[in-house]
Formats: structure tokens, C-alpha cells, sequence
């Protein structure tokens, strides 16, 4: 795990990191395992394998897969350029088309589950918009990712809410209930924020509201009913993978009925070509390498439990920790921050911290919806906030596209957009607060219920 972690942080601070190329770092760690292995090297392909087969890894790339295929299929049919008709009718300008843009990207974010994909259809459409008619170019930009942060915290069907569900064994419809509360909490400053710093002089003559115009069709909007679909059938006790099927389905057949996309736009057998393509393909196809990742993550991650490393990690922390649950929780906000500092993309960072997030937490009794919030915070905020980080590079790279298309959008430096990221240190802020404070604090329940005093973990103090 340590190849891995040291690979992950060359590699993204040289800006030539690819999920691919994460891959073959852990594959490359697999190596220097079996060499340092005590054991033979069948005992320890044996282990290699058994982790493979874990649970987790299973659960998180099918969960993918299905909310890769309802993610594409409402792209598909036009939500975003549903969300721009709002813009276009609301007629914003200056600073409140910051606000919007904010409010409109966390919307959209929430119901396809991508940040990334956020970044560039907003970095795309409202952003040259935005800019002509008077948004604040940097700050701008920095609320989409900002909007993009909100979804991926909250989103059910986003990879970073997936998996922290899943490392943590537990749902995905009560860790979003679970962790709704911070999610709101962390925008309403944040939408302050941006009204105060959002604006600036409109470009003359850049016809930001012809722009718009030309994008917005509110037929999209119509796709929000199975977003609203999957979260009802979720939350009325379904497990996921039923909930996105409901969502699919319903998908297209809004797709269709209401023509907002032609079937072969979700499913086409070129006979030319000898492919298959279309929404249901791209989505499974855009989570296959994130895949092979995250089997691999957690395979070494079975190595390092094997190995009694995890126990004497553990031990170490709890050595530190004592019997204040603060602490604790404190600890892995920490690491998880951490991790995602120097691994640019967030999902491999989050696999990574994961293992260390449960044991710590169910040694204190802490319930594994609250256990998933502070696993997915760090990651969905400083996935879009440092100069280095994924989803801010996306934008930027997007905006440098626009540029060669629009005289008044110039290029943005990353390091620019970076403290006005608003929403990604609230919600870290609003976290780390609700550890210290024991805010919200939840134990895990005989039954596995949410609990205000724990049940399990004699090493809990609350003094």
C-alpha cells in the first residue's frame, strides 16, 4: 500500500496521473509484496485473490454500473440544457448568475452523481454565459466546482457515495439521509459568499444571454422525475441496484415518449463499425477502469489486514486516541484529508483510507452512516479544491477550450480559482467542527440502529 501511496503522489504531482496509471502502481506493490512476503509465493497470490473477492470491490463497481447507465441516460436527454432554460428564464446577471450557477450545478451534480462531469458541461455552457454577462471569471468557475463538490458529498448514485457505503458496510439511502444535514449546512454560507464576491462588469456586445439561449431547452427538465424516482424507491427500503433500475427504465422511456432522445442515442448496434454504443455503454464503460482500481486497492488492502499491519496500526492510534471519541473521529477526518491532498483522484483516495475509517470507528461503537460522512467529506471537498486536484484541472483545461472559442474568456490559472472554492472548505469546516463538538455524533445500535449512546467499543469516553 505504501508503493502505492508513494506512486499515487509522484505521479499527480507531476500532473501525468491516469487511473490506469494508479493501477500499475498497485499492481507494482502487489510485486514488492510478494517479494517481501514471509510465506511462499502461492500463499501470497492465494491472499492476492481472496482480496480480490472481497465484498466491497464487488459492491461498489456494480453499484457503477448502474449509476454510470442512469447518469448517461438522463445526460442523454438534455438535463443540463434543462437547467440552463432556468437561467435563461430567471434572466440572471452579475453576481446572482454566480449564485445560480452554484445552485444549478449542485442540482445537476446531485442527479447524474459526477462532479467531473459537471465541471465541463457547466465549464461548457454557463461559464462563457456567465462571464459575458458579468460574473466574476475566477469566482465563477470555483462555483461550479463548488456545485460539483455539493453533488459528489451528496449524489447517491456518485462513486465517492457508493463506496464510502460500501467500505463501510452499510446503505446507500442512509448515509445520503444520514449526511443531508451537513451538506445543507456547508451551502448556506457559501451561497452568501458568492452574492458578495460573484460579480463583475459585463462584457459589452459578448451576448451572454444569446448563449444560454442557444443551449436551453427546458424539456430536460422532465428527466428530474427519475432522479426523483431512484431516491423514493431508495429510500422506501430498496437496495440500490433495484432503485437505479426503476431510474433507468423511467429514464428512457421519458427519453423516449417525450423525444428527448432517439433510442439509438441509448442503445445502437453500429453494424459499420462492429461496435455497440449509446448512453447504457458509455456509463458501464466509463466506470471499467475505475474497476480494475479499485480491486486492486482493496486486494492490498486484504494484505495489510493479513499481515497484522492494520491491528498494529490500530493499536498505535488507539494508543494515541485513548477513550475520547473525539479524537478518533478527529484522527480520521485527518487522514482522509490527507490522502486526498496528495492523490488527485478522489475515489482512490477514499478506497485507500477506508479500511482504516471502519476499524478506528467500530472500535469506538460509531455508527457507519456517520463513519461514511467523514470518509466522503474530505473526499468530495478536496477533490475540487487544491490547484492539483482532478476536478479543478478539468475546469480549467475545459475553460482553456472556451477560450480558442470566445474572445472575452481567458485562460484561469489554477491557483487562482482555488480559494474561492468555497463549498469545499465549509463542508471540511463543518465536519471537523461536528467532530470536536460531538455534533450529530451517532452510535451503532444493538440492532444496528442510530443511537446517541454507543453500544459497542469499551474503549469509549465522552468526558
Amino acid at each position: 500500500m505504501i508503493i502505492f501511496i508513494i506512486w499515487a503522489v509522484i505521479t499527480s504531482m507531476t500532473e501525468v496521473v491516469t487511473t490506469n496509471g494508479l493501477s500499475f502502481g498497485a499492481v507494482f506493490g502487489l510485486v514488492i509484496g510478494m517479494v517481501l512476503c514471509k510465506q511462499d509465493g502461492h500463499t501470497f497470490a492465494k491472499a492476492v485473490f481472496e482480496g480480490f473477492t472481497q465484498t466491497i470491490g464487488a459492491v461498489a463497481i456494480v453499484a457503477w454500473f448502474f449509476a454510470g447507465m442512469f447518469s448517461e441516460v438522463l445526460q442523454a436527454g438534455g438535463l443540463v440544457e434543462g437547467l440552463i432554460w432556468i437561467a435563461s428564464e430567471v434572466g440572471a446577471e452579475g453576481a446572482i448568475f454566480t449564485v445560480l450557477t452554484f445552485i444549478l450545478a449542485a442540482i445537476f451534480a446531485s442527479a447524474v452523481g459526477t462532479g467531473y462531469g459537471t465541471a465541463v458541461a457547466f465549464g461548457t455552457i454557463m461559464y462563457p454565459a456567465g462571464v459575458a454577462v458579468g460574473g466574476d471569471p475566477v469566482v465563477l468557475a470555483a462555483a461550479i466546482l463548488s456545485g460539483a463538490a455539493f453533488g459528489d458529498k451528496l449524489a447517491p448514485i456518485s462513486d465517492t457515495t457508493i463506496v464510502s457505503a460500501a467500505t463501510q458496510n452499510t446503505d446507500v439511502p442512509g448515509v445520503v439521509k444520514y449526511r443531508f444535514k451537513y451538506v445543507i449546512i456547508a451551502a448556506i454560507p457559501v451561497v452568501f459568499l458568492y452574492m458578495i464576491f460573484g460579480g463583475a462588469d459585463a462584457v459589452e456586445g459578448a451576448g451572454g444571454a444569446e448563449i444560454i439561449a442557444q443551449y436551453a431547452d427546458p424539456g430536460g427538465l422532465w428527466l428530474l422525475i427519475p432522479f426523483a424516482v431512484v431516491l423514493v424507491v431508495a429510500f422506501m427500503g430498496y437496495h440500490l441496484i433495484v432503485s437505479l433500475t426503476w431510474g433507468i427504465v423511467t429514464g428512457i422511456a421519458f427519453n423516449l415518449v417525450l423525444g428527448l432522445a432517439p433510442f439509438s442515442d441509448i442503445l445502437y448496434l453500429n453494424f459499420e463499425e462492429g461496435t455497440i454504443d449509446g448512453a447504457l455503454v458509455d456509463g458501464i464503460a466509463g466506470y471499467v477502469e475505475y474497476a480494475i482500481l479499485i480491486l486492486l486497492i482493496v486486494a492490498l488492502g486484504h494484505l495489510i489486514k493479513l499481515s497484522g499491519a492494520m491491528e498494529d496500526m490500530l493499536n498505535f492510534a488507539k494508543g494515541k486516541i485513548g477513550g475520547l471519541v473525539w479524537k478518533a473521529e478527529v484522527s480520521y477526518w485527518a487522514l482522509v484529508s490527507v490522502m486526498n491532498t496528495v492523490i488527485t483522484i478522489n475515489t482512490a483516495a477514499e478506497v485507500a483510507a477506508a479500511p482504516f475509517v471502519r476499524n478506528i470507528g467500530e472500535s469506538y461503537g460509531i455508527h457507519p452512516y456517520r463513519r461514511a460522512a467523514f470518509l466522503d467529506g474530505p473526499t468530495s471537498s478536496l477533490g475540487y479544491v487544491f490547484p492539483w486536484s482532478g476536478g479543478l484541472l478539468l475546469l480549467v483545461t475545459t475553460i482553456g477550450a472556451q477560450a480558442e472559442q470566445y474572445e472575452f474568456v481567458t485562460e484561469i490559472a489554477p491557483t487562482a480559482i482555488t480559494p474561492y472554492v468555497f463549498y469545499g472548505f465549509a463542508l471540511l469546516l463543518v465536519l471537523l467542527i461536528s467532530a470536536i463538538t460531538g455534533w450529530d455524533l451517532k452510535y451503532e445500535g444493538p440492532d444496528g440502529e442510530l443511537s446517541k449512546e454507543p453500544h459497542k467499543g469499551l474503549l469509549v469516553d465522552n468526558e
